[in-house]
């Protein structure tokens, strides 16, 4: 694992006391900092949830500027009650963070022990910041898998959903030619038909992105594993007149699974499996198949990706070629219509924020099993076995290598 950086040593005095950030039903101190990853534009909390929050007697702390990017103005928290701060330090020093995505290398020295972190923490494909948020003994609690009563995926689902929609047309651009596709036009024209696209996972992503291939006029295949969501999304789109071909992947078969992807103009990727590293499904000899120009977008790229040429890539520089094929891998593909999904997030959020700053963490998480189960890192140690189990086969891999002639 990477080297740990210097970590804030004081613990900041709460209103009417001292000590660390309060595990209790007490008001609540929460911090909402300003997004620093790489073309993030989404914010943790919007001002009615401020409000809201301010209205059950806590104290919410919004770095300025936070989120000017969604026209979000500082005015509008002030006017819902916030406290306003310069410096980033002073947010960090609340006891619950409300944030979008994982920490970033430049707010790893504002960390506080005993701080809760409730975020998209995409630890699993990142040793170094597991080591970082172990070492700060603060506790990360991750949106992506906080299940509600039915056990769906209730904070991931709703961004899930805005990636679905919009890798189809990530994909369009990546098949123009300025980006080194073969020039494909994703509809289809007069007589020309529209893209072959192959979307391998049937839950909120690959659904949402297989009902807009098909309303645009593409010719779909839907692989996943498992038939009821398969069966599901193909009988619903037939029903509405756009019909697409869906197998699961152990009835495509290698061979039948191969030729797919072989026959692709776009293949989106939707693979999630929660809490772990997503599997490498596509390999270099499958991409070598495609026609050279034709793309290739990985949705789940933040678990790590699903082909084997997965790298992840920024919204300012979102694609690269590889194997001939222009891949889109970028983690924060919401944030291309960030006002859609701060307002789909903080909906989704704002009752588990509440709920926390009401019962106080700790009785929050034992009263509720899908929030409780969504805890990472607590007490500096690992406290989740999907994300124990990658860590440990990282580190395996790593001696393995370093003991390699």
């Amino acid at each position: 694992m990477g080297p740990c950086v210097a970590i804030a040593k004081s613990i900041p005095a709460r209103r009417g006391g001292s000590g660390p950030p309060t595990l209790y039903n007490d008001p609540m101190r929460i911090g909402v900092p300003r997004e620093l990853k790489d073309g993030e534009r989404r914010v943790g909390l919007e001002p009615n949830g401020v409000r809201a929050l301010v209205d059950d007697s806590h104290e919410v702390i919004v770095q300025r500027g936070a989120g000017a990017a969604v026209g979000f103005d500082d005015d509008r928290y002030q006017e819902a009650g916030a406290m306003l701060v310069d410096d980033p330090v002073d947010v960090w020093r609340a006891d619950l963070i409300v944030k979008v995505k994982e920490l970033q290398p430049a707010e790893y020295g504002s960390l506080v022990a005993g701080t809760t972190i409730f975020c998209y923490a995409q630890l699993a494909r990142d040793p170094t910041l597991v080591d970082v948020v172990v070492r700060a003994g603060v506790r990360i609690l991750a949106y992506e898998l906080v299940r509600d009563g039915s056990g769906a995926l209730a904070l991931l689902a709703p961004m899930s959903r805005i990636a679905g929609r919009l890798a189809p047309f990530a994909g369009a651009q990546c098949l123009h030619a300025d980006r080194g596709g073969a020039g494909v036009l994703l509809t289809g024209v007069d007589g020309v038909a529209g893209a072959n696209v192959v979307i391998i996972g049937a839950g909120s992503a690959g659904a949402e992105a297989a009902r807009i291939a098909a309303r645009l006029g593409c010719r779909v295949a839907l692989l996943s594993r498992g038939p009821r969501r398969v069966e599901a999304i193909a009988n619903e789109l037939a029903r509405l007149g756009t019909p697409i071909e869906a197998r699961t992947i152990e009835r495509a078969g290698p061979d039948g699974f191969a030729a797919a992807i072989a026959d692709a103009d776009l293949v989106i990727g939707a693979v999630n499996d929660p809490g772990k590293l997503s599997p490498r499904l596509i390999t270099r000899a499958h991409l070598r198949s495609m026609r050279a120009g034709s793309a290739f977008v990985d949705i789940g790229i933040d678990q790590g990706g699903i082909a084997e040429s997965s790298r992840m890539t920024t919204l300012s520089n979102p694609t690269y070629v590889d194997e001939r094929i222009v891949h889109y891998c970028v983690p924060n593909m919401p944030s291309l219509v960030a006002r859609t999904a701060t307002e789909a997030l903080t909906a989704a959020t704002l009752p588990y924020v509440r709920r926390l700053a009401r019962r106080g963490i700790a009785k929050a998480l034992d009263e509720d099993p899908g929030l409780g189960a969504a805890v990472l890192v607590a007490d500096r140690a690992i406290v989740h076995r999907g994300l124990a189990a990658d860590v440990a086969a990282a580190k395996r891999a790593d001696d393995g290598q370093s003991r390699s002639p």
